[in-house]
């Protein structure tokens, strides 16, 4: 292979990789223009790390923040979408700390792996965005998911206020939207409300 070409597919990689903290999946790299055979080379090399099954990083890419979270939407497939407490916790809103990654997949997703927990559904665009490279669901749909009874009273309060004053979400947005959560999601949200009001 020629120098020209070895730079396009390197060029190419990189563009994958770049919106996804260094990392990447086997089918990425394939599609770029990678074989089989050349992702072995490159991780025997020591030019590729091996992340999970599947999902590479680039060598001399620097380690980023959300990195853990991206390797968890790589793992499924593209399909998940980072929710709930992590979501939370990413956001810097609450003091959530999840001991697993909370991932909301599609509900004919099958694969299970210690260290994340899965939800099951599809989430609206409105309710996925991108967040310092992490799909992830939005402070107001994660709230909404966690007033489902995912935190503690205290905890789900806090967040709430959390969200208020720094202009993440607004009253308005999630007492619009609570009803659709069910019957104790909403009163969950108004006893979080009124405990910040008072």
């Amino acid at each position: 292979m020629k120098i020209q070409d070895r730079r396009e597919l390197r060029r190419r990689l990189f563009q994958v990789a770049g919106s996804q903290s260094g990392l990447f999946t086997a089918a990425q790299a394939l599609k770029a223009g990678y074989s089989y055979a050349a992702q072995k080379y490159h991780v025997d090399h020591g030019n590729w790390k091996r992340v999970d099954r599947g999902i590479f990083r680039l060598a001399e890419w620097p380690p980023e923040r959300h990195e853990g979270l991206i390797r968890w939407v790589l793992w499924s497939g593209g399909k998940g979408v980072i929710s709930h407490e992590t979501a939370l916790s990413v956001y810097d809103i609450g003091d959530a700390d999840p001991i697993r990654v909370d991932l909301t997949v599609p509900s004919p997703f099958r694969k299970t792996a210690p260290g994340v927990k899965l939800h099951r559904g599809v989430l609206p665009e409105r309710d996925v965005t991108m967040f310092e490279g992490v799909r992830i669901s939005t402070p107001t749909r994660s709230l909404l998911d966690t007033a489902a009874g995912y935190l503690d009273g205290d905890q789900f309060a806090t967040a709430v206020s959390d969200a208020i004053r720094n202009g993440k979400t607004s009253r308005g947005e999630l007492l619009r939207r609570a009803d659709a959560f069910g019957a104790e999601a909403a009163l969950r949200l108004e006893r979080a409300l009124m405990d910040m009001a008072a």
